[in-house]
């Protein structure tokens, strides 16, 4: 019977660990990240007693602005992120709890909308699997909605000051996704926001005003270095603006 108990038990938990991979599994070669911005991933929590606590969630967009805005923050907040890209909604419901913790955040930047949005395919050889004319919208604007309220009222409950990143530009060309879909989705999104009273760091209006210098190359979503910079500043700007009183840096 004890044998018997034991197998049970060891089954049950290879089943689990087959049916919760975790996230920095096998879904990283579903949500691209660019080799250049992994690195940022090595210091993704900080820990530095007696400063608020900032949290941001986001795509491979994130983790190429987050280094800068953990540098440039430094003395202000300890800012960190989960160790890993937070893909689409459906992953984000799956982690959210996971990715919180159980820490006290104060402010908690975050965005979903490029994987949403995204097309693909699972014979597609482009990174992500993306495919626009043979593939399949990752998740629809009516549950993209859906989703984000969820993840909303989860967030909330934290009591943690929210900060909005709208989805950056999707540029001509893109592999898997739509020129104006990123302006359909950051429609939805704001709708959401602004029945929650959620303020806006408009990163779309900020990126499309970028010149295409800025971006890898043409056609791909992602920013070199001087562009995640950019997006880093604004960034910085949202979180300070909400950081608490008590913590801004006193004037010499």
């Amino acid at each position: 019977m004890t044998l018997i108990r034991i197998f049970t038990a060891f089954f049950i938990s290879v089943l689990a660990a087959f049916a919760t991979p975790s996230p920095s599994g096998s879904l990283e070669k579903e949500f691209f990240t660019p080799e250049a911005d992994k690195a940022a991933l090595a210091n993704a929590t900080a820990s530095e007693e007696g400063l608020p606590k900032v949290l941001i969630l986001g795509d491979s967009i994130s983790i190429g602005y987050f280094p800068v805005v953990q540098e440039t923050l430094q003395d202000e907040a300890s800012v960190s992120r989960p160790n890993t890209n937070c893909g689409d909604t459906p992953r984000g419901l799956r982690w959210i709890d996971n990715w919180l913790g159980d820490t006290k955040w104060d402010v908690i930047h975050f965005n979903w909308g490029l994987w949403d949005l995204c097309y693909r395919h699972p014979e597609s050889k482009n990174q992500g699997n993306r495919d626009k004319v043979n593939g399949k919208l990752s998740v629809t604007p009516e549950d993209y909605e859906k989703n984000l309220n969820t993840l909303v009222d989860r967030l909330q409950k934290t009591g943690a000051a929210l900060i909005w990143a709208s989805t950056t530009m999707v540029p001509e060309g893109e592999a898997g996704r739509f020129v104006g879909d990123d302006v359909k989705y950051n429609a939805i999104a704001a709708k959401v926001m602004a029945e929650r009273g959620i303020p806006i760091n408009d990163l779309h209006a900020t990126s499309a005003a970028f010149d295409p210098s800025l971006f890898t190359k043409p056609g791909d979503v992602h920013f070199k270095k001087a562009g995640s910079e950019k997006l880093a500043a604004e960034v910085v700007r949202s979180i300070r603006a909400a950081l608490p009183a008590a913590s801004a840096p006193q004037a010499p």
